[in-house]
């Protein structure tokens, strides 16, 4: 079996030694060197021609990011941005994935553990080592307007129905292809994104700029309104209730599912108790099966559901073991993802 070759670039010794020897206990991974700062990635990229690169973003001499740019332009690979938890860090890793890293994780501490940040740092790596980072372009949708007449303008009693959506590897991009689209009488909109920490409060931010609805981190207690998307807070696992006739979310901690936290699965399964055939369910783009199960659910129960399909995915993974566990109704590329869930609704 060939082994992924993996180049860790941070400027911390003890974060190469614990990445280091985190991943070497993984059977198809491989540390192949470690640099102290991008002035010696340079080098040791040219030299070890490694299959993915974890990149810390704040280093001396040149920081991650004027390095991130350089390396997209002149020697394009994965790359994994690893960050601390800081508001800081996390604007500085929405501008690292625009430029072209493919995901993005926290140092492990406060809010990770070491054994937590290992199992998703190796999950990473295997969903970054499928990606072809030259036709990542290719894949990114252009934000359209659906033309007048569709079944977007015809929403405004739809108060009761939910769409919830999961998305990982690739989903950042995704997301901002169908999110815009939905028109300001949308239902009320349920999202989980694998990521941690601050950084889903910087992506919910630069989604609010882009969409007609309201995009938010969620809060606890928050109410599911028509208008209005709801993205669960990094480490977080986020559940749907329903008081009545009004919907809401609990955001709580709880064991990691399928690797994470936020889980698509938890959401997807609280969508498929209290919402039922009000709900359209949407698997975007990601590695491994987080969302398969709780898609089912969501189909038994009633809801309508839609995977991205092969094609414009960056990681056919997710979308694959839900179309297999047989709990999507319709397989659509990326830029008719909207229009299908207006027209379910």
């Amino acid at each position: 079996m060939k082994k992924i070759r993996v180049l860790v670039v941070d400027d911390s010794a003890v974060v190469r030694k614990v990445f280091t020897e985190e991943l070497t206990r993984e059977g198809d991974i491989e540390v192949v060197g470690t640099a102290p700062d991008p002035y010696v990635a340079r080098d040791k990229i040219v030299q070890l021609k490694p299959d993915v690169v974890t990149l810390d973003i704040e280093m001396p001499r040149m920081d991650g990011i004027t390095f991130l740019r350089k390396l997209m332009k002149y020697f394009p690979l994965p790359v994994i941005i690893v960050s601390s938890l800081t508001e800081a860090g996390g604007e500085l890793a929405m501008e690292a994935m625009d430029i072209g890293a493919v995901e993005v994780i926290c140092k492990p501490g406060e809010a990770y553990s070491v054994g937590d940040m290992s199992v998703q740092l190796a999950e990473k790596i295997r969903a970054a080592a499928r990606i072809d980072v030259k036709n990542l372009k290719r894949l990114t949708v252009p934000v359209k307007r659906l033309p007048t007449g569709t079944a977007a303008l015809s929403l405004a009693k739809t108060t009761n129905k939910i769409i919830a959506i999961g998305s990982s590897t690739g989903g950042t991009e995704a997301l901002k292809a169908v999110l815009p689209l939905l028109p300001p009488t949308s239902p009320g909109v349920l999202v989980v994104q694998h990521m941690p920490p601050h950084f889903t409060t910087q992506f919910a931010a630069r989604l609010d700029d882009l969409c007609q609805i309201r995009v938010r981190e969620a809060r606890d207690g928050d109410s599911v309104l028509p208008g209005t998307c709801l993205l669960a807070p990094g480490n977080y696992h986020m559940v749907m209730r329903r008081s009545g006739a009004r919907y809401y979310v609990n955001v709580k901690t709880g064991p990691l599912v399928c690797h994470q936290r936020p889980a698509v699965d938890v959401m997807f399964n609280s969508v498929a108790a209290y919402g039922g055939k009000n709900a359209v369910g949407v698997i975007l783009t990601g590695m491994g099966k987080d969302g398969a199960a709780g898609m089912l659910k969501m189909k038994e129960a009633g809801a309508k559901n839609i995977a991205q399909n092969e094609r414009s995915c960056v990681v056919f993974g997710m979308p694959k073991e839900a179309i297999a566990a047989g709990g999507v109704d319709e397989i659509v590329p990326l830029d008719n993802i909207t229009e299908t869930i207006l027209k379910m609704l």
